[in-house]
């Protein structure tokens, strides 16, 4: 189908009017959390929009392997584009997410601290969240702590209370704000990683496997690779560290376990290893913060995870003898700085979304804010689209807190999640369509229970193959990229 009012095919992954390149003022390189919010946007306003994506799928990078929290930015350092954006970007998912079927959940965090140092910096902590807007902070003394979280392992000393985090469902996010996108008139490329960028007479160039893109205007939200478009633009002003994260995920019988994110007091490289609850149901333990050289090395390790645990048995003891459901690990997108390395090269007509990292999520809305303001200030016309003319999304919501499918009827198929052949059917027929076992998972929450699939692969791939057209042979031999192994 096409878009009367852009002239821009809304045809995911396929060609435009049955061309091979695109045309458009845009592209938007990188369908990550970052990536898809900024398509979101310059697609609500009067302009032709590509969204290029490397991978499979959106959200198949960074973007799908993290902590899950929106924060309130309360430790970010006061000053800082990422404080700004991370402030912003809270209000703006809080107000987006309901309606857009984005699970969110307010339990609030605790900074828990377990020696007298860490106890003697929670004021100053106050302090930073005081300069960053946030002033609704509280300290607990011991008593206080306790029973607050009866659970918590033993001399604890007292916390600092946060009570505006929130859990977030992270898969939903990135394909809600594409989904926005692509009904609003953008065309969503996959599988089409940037390999050459060449000036042209009234913009840029890019080569992808899938055909040429022309555009007016380039945002780099590349996440990891970010410096390597960067550089393909002549820039040479960070270079992407890889630092990974390896998480643990527990049983949902260990959910009654705690009642807030327990966080650990921040260091100047990493936000610690917590333990939280989830949207999903489950509890996670971790991150780990360890650099790397392989941008793809998302594997877990045994030490990884022998650290966690030796960790958990310290901030929750009772945890680490419950179930594990599965271990991950997801790898930031560092840089010789902490803060956001965002820049815009006006009389290149470029925009570069880099070294976005843990709070990328929670951010996202105001970078994509930020990102349009830049680009209009640069010279980029975009008029904002009448009201009338927009579509408004709202995908299921896969949140324990809220209704979900399953309490309507149908045939569940994975049981552990409680997931209906319905909704894997519609994972593979949206607008954003899933087109392998991950993009369902990721939709649906199918195979990533206590089982881990071995009890519904077989009905899953039925039920998705059926949908997609596929025989369940050419399903299976799709290389597995997902989150949770």
């Amino acid at each position: 189908m096409t878009d009367a009012a852009h002239g821009v095919g809304i045809e995911v992954d396929g060609a435009v009017d049955g061309a091979v390149d695109l045309d458009v003022d845009v592209a938007v390189i990188g369908a990550g959390v970052v990536g898809t919010a900024t398509a979101r946007l310059l697609a609500r306003h009067d302009l032709r929009v590509a969204l290029i994506e490397a991978g499979r799928d959106v959200a198949s990078g960074v973007s799908k392997a993290n902590t899950a929290i929106l924060h309130t930015g309360f430790d970010a350092a006061p000053g800082t584009v990422e404080a700004r954006l991370v402030a912003r970007g809270y209000a703006l998912v809080r107000a987006y997410a309901p309606g857009a079927g984005i699970s969110i959940e307010e339990t609030g965090a605790l900074l828990v601290a377990w020696d007298d140092e860490q106890l003697a910096g929670l004021p100053a902590l106050a302090g930073k969240a005081r300069a960053n807007g946030y002033d609704a902070t509280a300290m607990l003394d011991v008593t206080e702590l306790y029973a607050a979280e009866p659970n918590l392992g033993p001399s604890a000393l007292g916390a600092m209370r946060v009570p505006g985090e929130h859990l977030v469902d992270p898969w939903t996010a990135p394909i809600a704000f594409a989904t926005d996108a692509v009904a609003n008139g953008a065309v969503l490329w996959r599988e089409a990683p940037v390999t050459a960028v060449r000036p042209s007479n009234d913009g840029h160039e890019l080569t992808t496997p899938r055909g040429t893109v022309r555009a007016r205007w380039i945002v780099n939200a590349a996440g990891l690779h970010g410096d390597e478009i960067h550089r393909m633009l002549g820039h040479d002003s960070f270079t992407i560290h890889p630092r990974r994260g390896e998480l643990v995920v527990f049983d949902k019988l260990a959910r009654p376990l705690l009642r807030h994110v327990l966080l650990p007091v921040p260091t100047a490289t990493t936000k610690g290893v917590l333990v939280s609850p989830t949207v999903f149901g489950n509890v996670l333990l971790g991150p780990t913060a360890d650099e790397v050289d392989d941008r793809d090395a998302t594997g877990s390790t045994s030490a990884g995870v022998d650290a966690l645990l030796t960790k958990g048995r310290r901030i929750l003891p009772a945890l680490v003898d419950e179930e594990i459901t599965a271990v991950y690990a997801g790898l930031r997108p560092a840089t010789e700085q902490s803060d956001y390395r965002i820049e815009c090269h006006a009389d290149q007509r470029y925009l570069c979304l880099g070294g976005i990292r843990s709070t990328g999520l929670t951010a996202s809305m105001a970078i994509a804010e930020e990102a349009l303001a830049l680009l209009q200030a640069a010279g980029l016309d975009a008029a904002p689209r009448p009201a009338d003319e927009l579509v408004e999304i709202a995908l299921t919501p896969l949140g324990e807190a809220g209704h979900r499918p399953w309490q309507d009827g149908g045939v569940i198929v994975c049981h552990c999640e409680r997931v209906t052949a319905g909704e894997l059917t519609a994972a593979c027929k949206s607008l954003v369509p899933a087109d392998d076992l991950d993009g369902v998972r990721r939709r649906t929450r199918a195979m990533l229970g206590r089982c881990q699939g071995f009890a519904c692969t077989g009905a899953v791939v039925t039920t998705v193959a059926r949908a997609l057209g596929h025989s369940a042979e050419e399903l299976l031999k799709v290389p597995r990229h997902g989150a949770l192994r």
